[in-house]
């Protein structure tokens, strides 16, 4: 039997106490960092904007409009994955789930991509922008979209951005 005497065990404390502190200190730094993290952070979309949501509607043209579609309708059978296993393009107008989201999660999933977001591979057409467009043209896209939502669609967006932002 192996006996540890209390002098040994007095030693081993501070090292145990410095693993760690090292460790959660890193815990820490990467939570800070992390991406997912932004997502408390205070986005805001200017659907009332019109120069911001006339930038939006140029950047959706250029960028976004040949999966998503010209009149935001998204693509065919988007609620059912190819034979790929890859879901096709969704509408950004209201039959879709766009606005379902905060802006927050919209935002970080168009800049950072949804495998980004979840942590994990996942199977999907969606590119991140985060090398494409600058925050303001996702910001000016993302407004543009929403000021195509009907009044309801878009009271029933900003509850969810309230709901977002108490918690």
């Amino acid at each position: 039997m192996l006996r540890v005497s209390n002098k040994n065990k007095l030693a081993l404390k501070p090292v145990s106490l410095s693993a760690l502190g090292i460790l959660l200190a890193g815990a820490v730094i990467y939570y800070l960092s992390s991406p997912a993290n932004e997502a408390e952070a205070n986005f805001a979309l200017k659907h009332k904007d019109a120069p911001v949501v006339a930038l939006g509607e140029q950047v959706y043209a250029q960028n976004c409009a040949s999966c998503h579609g010209v009149a935001l309708e998204g693509q065919a059978n988007w609620q059912k994955r190819d034979a790929g296993g890859y879901l096709p393009a969704p509408p950004h107008d209201e039959t879709g789930h766009t606005w379902h989201h905060p802006d927050s999660y919209l935002f970080l999933m168009t800049k950072y991509g949804i495998e980004e977001m979840i942590g994990k591979s996942y199977p999907n057409n969606m590119p991140a922008y985060e090398d494409k467009l600058t925050d303001e043209e996702i910001l000016a896209v993302l407004s543009y979209i929403k000021s195509t939502w009907s009044g309801r669609i878009q009271r029933q967006h900003d509850q969810i951005n309230a709901r977002a932002k108490a918690q």
